[in-house]
């Protein structure tokens, strides 16, 4: 009887972005379903990720063709403001933007800053800061 000997399963970084991505997304999804988030948020995130992945791949598929492209500063400011997930599941299924060391380390930085963003304001201060600008605008 012949064993069969197979190679051990790499788990590859890409594979485990786009896992923390699906994650954070399925997290957001069910958070807004479970009214843990308000619903204009998350609908932001699903709605600004797929928006982002949708530009990716339209820049990726003028990159090909060698025609104009859509400027970084807008790849990164759509990832600022929560598109991150869809840029990330671009980056990392398109394999488009994914090898440039100085494009990446600012889109770490804008997913970062994003989160940081988004931590704070479920904070007290955060909290009582929305609180204020709801009232204001009322």
């Amino acid at each position: 009887m012949a064993t069969c000997i197979t190679k051990p399963r790499i788990i590859r970084a890409s594979g485990l972005l786009i896992s923390a991505a699906v994650v954070f997304l399925s997290t957001v999804g069910a958070a807004t379903y479970f009214t843990w988030i308000p619903m204009p948020l998350g609908m932001a995130y699903l709605a600004l990720s797929l928006l982002t992945f949708v530009i990716y791949a339209i820049d990726k598929s003028k990159a090909k063709r060698g025609v104009w492209r859509i400027p970084e500063k807008t790849l990164h400011l759509l990832s600022l403001v929560g598109g991150w997930p869809g840029a990330l599941l671009a980056q990392q299924l398109l394999r488009h933007k994914s090898s440039k060391t100085r494009f990446r380390i600012v889109f770490w930085l804008t997913l970062c800053l994003n989160l940081a963003v988004i931590g704070w304001l479920f904070s007290a201060t955060g909290n009582a800061f929305v609180r204020s600008l709801v009232v204001t605008f009322s």
